[in-house]
């Protein structure tokens, strides 16, 4: 017979596996069932929990409870501590009768309970109902499977869209500067390894939960749009910029802030009468909210002598002092337009001098503790 043909003769039939000690019973059952069923039987509780596992897997088990060594309830236990077995159901067929039997039986995880004498009809009946059941729950079971696939797959692809859209966004205003090419990268490194260090810190580590954390990581990279809105005589002059070049640079600040600013007005006006959205729309917010603080915040310094509002101490947001430390540290170690790299030694001595002044003094004790930590980042992602 070709392969072609042997499909055809398949057998397709639903497999009923019979646990049964005595021969007559299982003779009688395999009578009753095996003209509609395929039929499998065990002679013993051991043996059935070992035919169990064997192909075509059963779709349901005809269960005695009598048995010697190991009874039918030791059997239906195993089979329910068993990830592989447990969603198969199982049908107690016993001569006990009595209605406590039954309900310790129910309760254990049968599906139901046939006594004997078998009346063939009403067993057959039965086996044909909880096939039709699992069957249903079976589909279930895969729709629900596939449905949440399909939500953690588009997940994942709306949060690699936000990722690509908002680095877009982010190189947009440092492709200004051609001399800053990981300038992000190195920032957001930095910042994550901040993080990292300090989640167990009693003082942040109530606002540093996994999902903050990840947020301010993703939108570190954003700190900077505002640039987009300085002219380039300013943003690209290679020497010291006037006091009033300055202060024009000094509202790059403000202009990222008012831009995120009016994202999330857009997200709140187009999802308020979408109460399906507010979970998506409140993540966004989450997100965007946090990147308009680091955009404001990361030149306000600890002291209050910075910029735009003169923010003192932890009135400044946590993720703008982060960003404040990974800033300035990226500016000293690096090379730009305006000034050469510095070494090292000067550049862990400015920081140490903000302590207290530009910077929270937690996050900088935190720095100085991962220094090599930033001297490897910053290795990685040279210029």
């Amino acid at each position: 017979m070709n392969e072609q043909a042997a499909a055809g003769h398949r057998d397709e039939r639903k497999t009923i596996l019979i646990v049964d000690d005595t021969k007559e019973n299982l003779t009688v059952l395999s009578a009753v069932l095996g003209a509609e069923f395929r039929v499998r039987v065990a002679n013993s509780g051991e043996r059935a929990l070992k035919s169990v596992h064997m192909a075509p897997v059963p779709d349901l088990i005809l269960l005695d409870v009598m048995m010697p060594e190991m009874d039918g309830y030791a059997v239906l236990k195993a089979l329910r501590d068993d990830p592989a077995t447990r969603d198969i159901p199982v049908i107690f067929v016993t001569a006990m009768s009595a209605d406590e039997d039954e309900e310790f039986g129910l309760a254990l995880g049968a599906v139901d309970y046939v006594t004997k004498p078998i009346r063939a009809a009403i067993l057959q009946a039965r086996v044909r109902t909880h096939l039709e059941l699992k069957g249903a729950r079976d589909v279930l079971s895969n729709q629900n499977a596939y449905l949440e696939c399909e939500v953690q797959r588009r997940m994942r692809e709306n949060e690699l869209i936000k990722a690509i859209s908002l680095n877009a966004l982010a190189a947009l205003a440092e492709k200004r500067d051609n001399e800053t090419g990981n300038h992000l990268h190195r920032t957001q490194a930095y910042i994550e390894a901040l993080m990292h260090h300090l989640e167990r810190h009693p003082d942040f580590s109530p606002q540093l939960d996994p999902l903050t954390q990840e947020l301010i990581a993703k939108a570190a990279p954003l700190h900077d749009i505002g640039k987009v809105g300085i002219p380039d005589a300013i943003l690209l002059k290679p020497g010291r910029l006037t006091p009033a070049e300055f202060e024009i640079m000094k509202t790059h600040s403000q202009i990222g802030a008012d831009a995120l600013g009016d994202a999330i007005e857009r997200v709140l006006g187009r999802e308020a009468a979408r109460p399906d959205a507010r979970e998506a729309s409140g993540r966004s917010l989450a997100f965007l909210e946090t990147a308009r603080q680091i955009a404001l915040c990361h030149h306000e310094r600890w002291d209050g002598t910075g910029y735009p509002d003169g923010i003192v101490g932890e009135a400044i947001p946590l993720p703008g002092r982060l960003m404040a430390i990974a800033d300035v540290y990226d500016a000293l170690s690096c090379k730009r337009h305006y000034k050469e790299a510095f070494a090292p030694e000067r550049v862990r001595a400015m920081m140490v001098e903000g302590r207290g002044s530009h910077f929270d003094p937690r996050l900088l004790d935190a720095f100085l503790q991962l220094e090599d930590v930033f001297l490897g980042i910053a290795e990685q992602y040279r210029d």
